[in-house]
């Protein structure tokens, strides 16, 4: 009897459950908010941003991968919306009868005719007025900011449009053109850098406008080791240096290289370390840039030529009087940047010198990669680098790295 009633009591309980569940399945499909699309056309008053506080300021154009909110009549009845000849993605819980929240696509069109064109469920098309803007060029980065006259780099960004009536220009710092453009794509252009070529922005020019670089060419702001004027003497470690084999990017560079395993535990501070100590090299007092830590970031060039897959290049400021110590290197609690760039590809290598950045706020890592707090100011005046631990597994390796350039810069 008494299994008997348990049974009779989990069935109770499974059909309380029923009800319950169906009552809310009921609920929902009696939602009066739901998106169902209507017959009918739909018609557009006008075009606003979305931003409410804006909500009176009526636009008649707006850039790619821009939302922009419909204003109308039975707006439930678009199946589908077409910027030129660009299909819009229309999210239901965004649209209701009088209003549509939508996002320009941010493919350029080929056919320009500036309208928009609303399908319906009955498969009708309605034009409204409305223009495209395509950004002028968005130059975020170079393959490697010291590349020589004469050879051959990529800029990479956006929106580069080579068109016939006006083809894409770029001018590199001290107005000298390019002219070699090997290839051009909507993300990058692969050019010969022009003799003559100095320090600063680089300019891109297409159809839809001008875009400044938002880095400087052969930047010297904020160096803070290059190893012909700018060194690491004093410290434990002053680093391996020579100019060739490989050829150097400008000058001298520091190199590390030796045999790494690819557990965790190796520990060559010989071949894979240099400790710049402020004031053991004679540093001001302080800090070695004067940039807000929000907005600075590291910079350097670095050329591997040999398979790299083990080990982190664990990237570490210390305060201006640390000396004679390497116990921050593994004390988890100094915070650190981390560059493993063989963890997705299982090793690594460059083709030739490239350039390499990393923003100050990510300098929040211990050396075994777990999480920790970005240092305050009055903690980097002085850097150590060093290819060890990182928290992940490789595989054992030689690899061969160079390094030079190391700088601060403002993220623009």
């Amino acid at each position: 009897m008494k299994i008997f009633k348990q049974k009779k009591h989990n069935y109770w309980l499974l059909y309380i459950f029923i009800a319950i569940t169906g009552y809310l399945f009921q609920s929902c499909d009696d939602n009066s908010d739901e998106f169902t699309l209507t017959k009918g056309s739909p018609e557009v008053y006008y075009v606003r941003v979305p931003n409410p506080e804006s909500a009176d300021s009526l636009i008649v154009k707006a850039y790619m991968d821009n939302t922009i909110v419909l204003v109308g009549n039975n707006l439930t009845s678009i199946k589908e919306m077409w910027f030129n000849d660009r299909k819009a993605i229309l999210n239901s819980s965004l649209i209701t009868d009088a209003t549509l929240f939508v996002t320009i696509p941010k493919e350029i069109p080929t056919v320009v005719t500036d309208k928009i064109y609303m399908i319906t469920k009955s498969n009708d098309t309605v034009k409204y007025d409305f223009g495209v803007q395509v950004p002028s060029p968005v130059v975020s980065r170079i393959s490697n900011e010291y590349e020589y006259d004469g050879n051959t780099a990529i800029i990479y960004g956006d929106y580069f449009i080579d068109d016939p009536n006006k083809p894409l220009t770029i001018m590199m710092p001290g107005n000298i053109p390019v002219t070699e453009i090997k290839s051009i794509e909507k993300t990058k252009v692969t050019f010969v850098v022009p003799d003559g070529s100095q320090k600063g922005y680089i300019n891109v020019n297409s159809l839809y406008g001008s875009g400044r670089s938002k880095f400087q060419f052969r930047d010297d702001r904020g160096m803070i080791l290059d190893w012909d004027n700018l060194n690491a003497n004093g410290g434990w470690r002053a680093g391996k240096v020579k100019s060739s084999d490989p050829e150097g990017i400008s000058g001298n560079y520091v190199y590390f290289t030796g045999n790494m395993s690819g557990d965790l535990e190796t520990w060559d501070e010989d071949n894979f370390s240099f400790n710049l100590w402020g004031k053991a090299n004679g540093r001001p007092e302080g800090d070695l840039f004067d940039i807000p830590l929000e907005s600075a970031q590291l910079k350097f060039e670095v050329n591997v030529t040999q398979n790299w897959s083990a080990s982190a290049l664990q990237m570490i400021f210390t305060p201006w009087s640390t000396t004679d110590t390497n116990g921050y290197i593994a004390d988890n609690t100094t915070p650190r940047g981390l560059w493993r760039p063989w963890e997705s590809t299982g090793s690594y290598t460059t083709d030739g010198w490239i350039t390499v950045s990393f923003p100050l706020t990510n300098f929040k890592y211990s050396h075994t990669g777990a999480t920790l707090t970005m240092a305050p100011p009055g903690n980097y005046g002085g850097l150590t680098f060093f290819v060890y631990h990182g928290g992940i597994t490789g595989t054992d390796c030689t690899p061969y790295i160079s390094i030079d350039n190391i700088r601060v810069v403002p993220i623009e």
